[in-house]
């Protein structure tokens, strides 16, 4: 089938610099997401020293309430959630590349509108905070689902993999400019505002400072508009979504090179692409496929609540989107114990002003994503087409268990009372280096590359809106209950819960149980065409799948061939060209 040559092409093709500059493309939006959703902790502490002023007599600043910072991560988790799904489905409709502006533009505006609010007093200001941060959290879940189909569309089989892992990577980098902005900010607001001031005296200024921190994330995201505007359709949706061959060839050909596409696609090609099972005279020995490929259009495609598609994918997406939901439950309950490493390391709340205060907590978050987060993607990248994504998530899942249960097991006898102690700092940065060598990473991958490629992005999207809910249960529920069972040691504002010890137990759990169903469901990507990966049975002729793929090449044994695909086939095969291929 013309569509599958062309496709071919695309996997057997040599590493080149579009590769390079679509990881960038496609990672930026992704930068931009770690931007909007870790500055988010250094803006609550100021938005607590501006709207929440303590009693004149209070020795302490002005805290943010857990219910208002929980309202605000859950609003922007939901909208992440909604976000997968809806533009995770309007990219198999609409197209990749057409959907993938609309979701850069609206992050843009609601990176803005997040901290322009029309009104400075606390209620209108945080209701205008959660309504752009649900809006931008849709935003955010649209781009997962898009960039990471993007980038395994464009990528080859060999190195698909390390790519989609580097547009993940982008994540540790945001953090890190995230930190950075919100570092240069406040330095810059404590000169000229904060200095000679009695710490418990807020500014006018630090209303304005977390403003400008939000909307500086509209910057990388707007930068990007354009390059992202100027990609191609990627071949695989124009091929085998749209039918149409010659748009998908001359479009690859546009922007990967070095790829032998001349004299592929002829006329015969364009009407086999929007007929793919047009009738054809078949010989003896093939009467057995006589009926179905002497039809005059192909058989209708089954949906993606069909009964059809839940025999033949329903494994692999519950797969993928149990698996996300397990890995974020721990991964965003993170914050569980990051206060017991911040707090000793730096000056009480009381002895700082409110940008020193919003300096340290940046500072906080730069250190652990350059120690942990940022080595951890880097791992992924380097051993994700070596060891392969099933063992790499098996192994991730099992390290951050034991490490969870290092940190769970001697905690309230001893961890609570030393968390200056070095070990501490280590296991909990272990944690998330193994998160993101394994788990984190590879449930971005893996759904990207399981599915058709007219429901591809659909699935990542409901997978990737389970890991947000689970992300939510993390966030948010889970550290309402790691609250210490006395009311006495309870923080403000908290309610009661199970502890820290058994809240990280049951982590740990989840980790363990996230491995058995890696072990169980998920199946292995690595070194295979995303045709070859989509089904391993059945006869299709829908022209996706690698039993379509042997159905068309069976069937096309004995035809005549074109003077064209004669030379394509000498040159493919010919050890004097080894770079050739057939499209």
């Amino acid at each position: 089938m013309p569509a599958i040559r062309v496709l071919t092409a695309l996997d057997q093709a040599r590493t080149q610099y579009y590769h390079f500059k679509a990881i960038v493309i496609a990672g930026m939006g992704l930068f931009t997401d770690s931007y909007d959703l870790f500055c988010i902790a250094p803006v609550m502490k100021l938005i607590g020293r501006v709207y929440y002023s303590p009693s004149p007599t209070s020795s302490t600043p002005g805290v943010t309430p857990p219910a208002v910072v929980s309202a605000t991560i859950g609003v922007a988790l939901l909208g992440a959630a909604a976000g997968n799904l809806l533009f995770g489905f309007l990219g198999d409709r609409a197209g990749r590349r057409r959907v993938y502006g609309a979701t850069l533009l609206l992050m843009v505006c609601c990176s803005v509108g997040s901290g322009f609010s029309v009104c400075r007093t606390r209620g209108c200001a945080l209701a205008s905070l959660c309504l752009f941060r649900f809006l931008l959290g849709v935003a955010i879940g649209g781009d997962y689902p898009l960039s990471a189909t993007i980038m395994s569309e464009f990528a080859n089989r060999r190195t698909r993999g390390a790519f989609i892992a580097a547009v993940f990577s982008m994540q540790g980098f945001g953090i890190l400019a995230s930190s950075a902005v919100t570092m240069a900010v406040a330095a810059a607001f404590d000169r000229y505002a904060g200095r000679r001031r009695d710490p418990l005296d807020t500014p006018e200024a630090a209303d304005l400072a977390w403003r400008v921190i939000l909307m500086i994330g509209a910057v990388p995201a707007g930068v990007t508009f354009y390059w992202r505007m100027a990609m191609p359709e990627t071949a695989r949706f124009t091929a085998l979504v749209e039918r149409n061959v010659v748009k998908a060839t001359n479009d690859i050909g546009r922007v990967l090179t070095d790829l032998n596409l001349d004299a592929t696609v002829t006329d015969d090609d364009e009407a086999a692409a929007i007929h793919p099972c047009a009738a054809s005279p078949l010989p003896p020995r093939h009467h057995h496929f006589r009926r179905t490929a002497s039809s005059s259009t192909p058989p209708p495609p089954y949906g993606l609540f069909s009964c059809h598609f839940l025999r033949r994918h329903g494994r692999e997406l519950f797969a993928c989107a149990s698996a996300w939901f397990l890995l974020d439950i721990p991964y965003y309950s993170s914050t569980l114990f990051q206060s017991q490493i911040y707090q000793p390391w730096f000056p009480p709340a009381g002895r700082v002003n409110a940008f020193q205060e919003a300096y340290n907590v940046a500072k906080f978050q730069a250190i652990i994503a350059a120690a942990s987060t940022i080595p951890g993607y880097f791992a992924a990248v380097l051993l994700i087409d070596r060891v392969g994504r099933r063992r790499l998530q098996m192994a991730g899942f099992l390290l951050m268990a034991v490490f969870l249960l290092a940190l769970a097991g001697p905690y309230d006898r001893y961890w609570r009372r030393h968390a200056t102690d070095a070990w501490y700092i280590v296991l909990y940065a272990l944690t998330f280096f193994s998160a993101n060598l394994g788990p984190n990473t590879t449930t971005f991958i893996l759904p990207a590359e399981l599915f058709p490629a007219r429901l591809r992005s659909t699935c990542h999207g409901i997978s990737g809106a389970a890991g947000k809910l689970g992300a939510l249960v993390g966030a948010v529920g889970f550290l309402w209950a790691s609250q210490d069972r006395d009311r006495r040691k309870v923080l403000a504002g908290y309610e009661p819960g199970i502890g820290m010890m058994y809240a990280l137990v049951v982590l740990a759990g989840i980790c363990l149980l996230g491995l058995a169903v890696t072990y169980v469901f998920t199946p292995e990507t690595m070194g295979r065409s995303l045709e070859e990966n989509e089904s391993e049975h059945g006869l299709s002729l829908d022209g996706e799948g690698d039993a379509g793929q042997r159905l068309q090449e069976l069937i096309s044994t004995d035809l005549p061939k074109s003077p064209a695909s004669m030379v394509s086939s000498h040159v493919s095969s010919s050890p004097i060209h080894p770079h050739g291929f057939s499209v």
